[in-house]
């Protein structure tokens, strides 16, 4: 969207009345926009996620209804995410390498643990797939950023169906409902058993809602190095799930 298409819905979004002041929320854009940048790819400034946020920002003060009992807070906060969420889909950044070098890590994970009976470690892995450990750790960080398993695309928040009343979606069916809320269980047992510390940067992540730099200061490490635990927390699940995800 073009910046004078921005201030255009700007200044019309200022018209709605006098309980919403868009420009009071414009750092719950930064903040969720420095938090989503854990899977990004390197070259995405945090500059084009807050612009991206900014429109849903400016979407949800237009759409917003307080007869449907949400805080405006809490649906732009969705509505901000999403908003992030579609623009990096359509910029289609991935390369085809990192979508299979992120399944080769998943392949290599089950195949580690299938053997030892445990967590697979780093080097073991890297061994599985036949490269230096170094190597490993950077296919690691472009699969973070490819977002092939996203703990909040796939399972969403409770609140998702806020963003969605009122736009014309059908409801989910029963089983629907009864096969999200099996995968849901299934996912909170398979992070229980992760290891500890990829345990702890989901924790602080999704729950905390604190951004790479501020985990790193918790664990004592780069910001590097907690998106590679991130990624690696996230192929392990995914090798664990794969019987949902409908992989062999």
């Amino acid at each position: 969207m073009a910046a004078a298409d921005g201030l255009a819905m700007y200044d019309k979004t200022r018209q709605i009345g006098s309980q919403i002041r868009v420009e009071d929320y414009a750092p719950l854009v930064k903040r969720i926009a420095h938090h989503m940048m854990l899977r990004m790819p390197a070259c995405v400034q945090v500059d084009d996620l807050i612009q991206a946020g900014m429109i849903g920002l400016l979407e949800a003060a237009q759409k917003y209804d307080s007869s449907r009992g949400a805080s405006f807070e809490t649906y732009a906060g969705i509505r901000i995410r999403g908003a992030i969420v579609d623009e990096m889909r359509r910029g289609d950044w991935a390369p085809r390498s990192v979508h299979r070098n992120a399944r080769r890590i998943s392949e290599a994970i089950g195949v580690v643990e299938s053997r030892t009976g445990r967590d697979a470690q780093d080097a073991e892995v890297a061994d599985e797939l036949g490269v230096e450990i170094n190597d490993y750790f950077a296919m690691l960080r472009d699969s973070s950023a490819s977002r092939l398993f996203s703990y909040e695309e796939a399972f969403g928040d409770d609140e998702t169906s806020i963003s969605t009343a009122g736009t014309g979606s059908d409801h989910a069916s029963p089983l629907e409902g009864i096969q999200r809320s099996a995968l849901k269980h299934s996912l909170a047992q398979a992070i229980t058993q992760l290891p500890e510390r990829e345990k702890l940067v989901l924790a602080l992540y999704y729950d905390e809602e604190l951004n790479l730099k501020e985990i790193g200061q918790v664990l004592g490490v780069s910001e590097s190095r907690v998106s590679q635990i991130h990624s690696q927390a996230a192929l392990r699940l995914r090798t664990r799930l794969a019987d949902w995800r409908g992989e062999d």
